[in-house]
């Protein structure tokens, strides 16, 4: 299992576990202003692809997602965020502000070349390199 210090010393504090059905992964300490990103490379396009996540009222939320583009499943849904040009190429979708129900969701992890990882201020869980194609649950707990 793979323990990551907090990056910062004060706030609410909350975990944040990835875990298989049979083992936990990781557990992020996380203060209540912390935020942290899911990036992967898109499998149809090979593109970088982000979503990043906060802590909004104990809840795990949706803050913001990065597209290349709109191939292959990703888009930018009316009333769902303001979408905004992205420097250099792409689209970000800024207020998104979704609370993820349960505190927690599932993601099929990809392989090393789709390279999943959660990316936070200080450090990176390397989810492909962990559980490559399996089922893992990414879970907000609070302390």
């Amino acid at each position: 299992m793979l323990f990551c210090p907090s990056t910062q010393a004060s706030g609410t504090p909350y975990t944040l576990t990835i875990s298989t059905a049979e083992q936990v992964l990781a557990e992020v300490p996380l203060a209540a202003e912390d935020q942290w990103c899911l990036h992967w490379n898109h499998s149809v396009t090979d593109e970088g692809v982000i979503d990043c996540y906060g802590i909004v009222e104990h809840k795990l939320t949706l803050i913001r997602a990065y597209q290349p583009d709109f191939a292959a499943g990703l888009g930018h849904y009316p009333g769902r965020g303001i979408l905004t040009s992205a420097e250099g190429k792409g689209y970000w979708i800024e207020d998104i502000n979704e609370p993820v129900p349960g505190n927690a969701y599932v993601l099929r992890v990809g392989s090393l070349a789709v390279d999943h990882r959660l990316i936070l201020e200080s450090h990176t869980v390397y989810l492909s390199r962990m559980a490559e194609r399996q089922r893992v649950t990414i879970e907000l707990s609070h302390d």
